[in-house]
């Protein structure tokens, strides 16, 4: 790898701005993470008029201005994230994402959520492939391209990929528990939907021969948090996978969100991001075990033997969702939401500066509340952690938190130094 890469933030008038707290888009290395977008009309700074419609049609325009600001083009995304206020609205939203993905379809996660900033009825979110890299002054292979790939033995959509490969990562479109052969939800209860969602998501890597250890993070989409132990149950019997896995204890990183509602009335829905030695090409083809997946945890932050803190592939960290836990106690902090939000960010910090990096180096952050009146007191202790407001940033209203938190929150690291080959 020639010269190092950097994290590169960019802003355009042309979408809303962040007012300081986050930036638009952080490029690091073949990826640009989209702060998730509101329907703002950026030169008024309020919500566009209108229905959902509208509303869909603006958060969009301004993905779509956002990412022609750093000259690409909307076939660059790689998945799309729709957040809906009520999930009867998919379907308007549906027929405005047509209009920006006519032939081309990025995979894609759809849930409704209790509620969002500034009572709108719908966010999105994407990630965005960056063929260049972000090595200053040496840009990498600039004919990085897409696989995308869908296969009979799991569920198939026209609006959405199953699987789109970029550089280092597959990045799977959520799996609803649909039986592939049907077209139908499975049978059962919430035990029997989420092995169907895992089922799904291990037969998608099987069609691109991708073992199913190398997820490196979950996101588990519930209706009802209270039906955590009832997946924990099934999820504990799809991971570790390989004996390998089993022997180091490798579990991914993972975060668990409770959605209002999920498509087809589901009780769970299911999304995984997965590690891709190979990368894509025409770049040339590296060791399938040059690069190595890094687990790591550390005493100064809360642990779960379902999860790990961070999982390092290649240029990306992605950390397990923290909780506001005082990791000596392994109890809730004292005191409220603006507490709550300091002691996820310091567990974060933890996990950061294990790792040998430091909070500059966070590209992405995802913030779920219980109360979305909540968002400026976690600003106030937000700012202290991120003074120059780089990374881009996510927030929807959540029903519910595990240990009945006020907030969760998530994040997605740089790692410039990539991960090193196997000895």
């Amino acid at each position: 790898m020639s010269g190092y890469n950097a994290v590169s933030a960019k802003n355009t008038e042309n979408a809303p701005n962040g007012n300081g707290l986050y930036s638009q888009t952080v490029a690091f290395s073949h990826y640009n993470n989209l702060s998730a977008q509101l329907p703002i009309e950026p030169k008024t700074g309020k919500l566009v008029a209108g229905g959902i419609k509208e509303q869909a049609e603006q958060c969009f325009k301004n993905i779509k201005a956002i990412v022609d600001s750093i000259d690409h083009v909307m076939s660059d995304i790689v998945r799309i994230t729709v957040f809906v206020k009520d999930i009867k609205d998919v379907d308007a939203v549906n027929e405005v994402y047509k209009t920006f993905f006519p032939t081309y379809v990025p995979s894609r996660t759809t849930v409704a959520v209790v509620a969002l900033p500034m009572d709108a009825l719908v966010q999105i979110e994407a990630l965005v492939s960056h063929g260049e890299g972000t090595i200053p002054n040496a840009p990498q292979a600039g004919d990085l391209i897409k696989l995308t790939n869908n296969t009979a033995n799991a569920p198939t959509c026209p609006l959405s990929t199953q699987t789109v490969s970029f550089s280092h990562y597959n990045n799977l479109s959520a799996q609803l528990p649909i039986d592939p052969k049907t077209g139908r939800l499975v049978a059962g209860g919430v035990k029997e939907q989420a092995g169907q969602c895992l089922k799904n998501i291990k037969a998608i890597l099987e069609s691109i021969d991708v073992p199913f250890d190398d997820i490196v993070k979950i996101t588990i989409f519930l209706k009802n948090l209270s039906d955590t132990e009832a997946v924990n149950g099934v999820y504990k019997t799809f991971f570790p996978d390989s004996a390998i896995a089993r022997t180091a204890a490798y579990v991914p990183a993972r975060t668990t969100v409770a959605v209002s509602a999920l498509p087809m009335d589901a009780l769970v829905q299911i999304e995984a991001v997965v590690s891709h030695g190979d990368g894509t090409p025409p770049q040339a083809v590296e060791d399938r075990h040059g690069i190595v997946i890094y687990a790591n945890n550390t005493d100064n932050a809360p642990k779960s033997s379902l999860s790990t803190q961070t999982v390092a592939f290649s240029h990306y960290n992605h950390l397990s969702a923290q909780l506001p836990l005082d990791p000596k106690t392994g109890e809730m902090v004292a005191g409220g939401v603006k507490e709550q939000a300091e002691q996820c960010l310091n567990n974060i910090k933890e996990i950061v500066e294990s790792i040998d990096h430091v909070m500059d180096d966070v590209v992405k952050v995802n913030i779920f509340l219980k109360n979305i009146a909540d968002i400026d007191a976690v600003d106030e202790a937000y700012k202290t952690f991120f003074p120059s407001g780089v990374p881009a940033r996510r927030i929807v209203g959540v029903s519910a938190l595990p240990n009945d938190a006020l907030i969760q929150i998530d994040a997605v690291v740089s790692n410039a130094e990539g991960t090193p080959p196997k000895a």
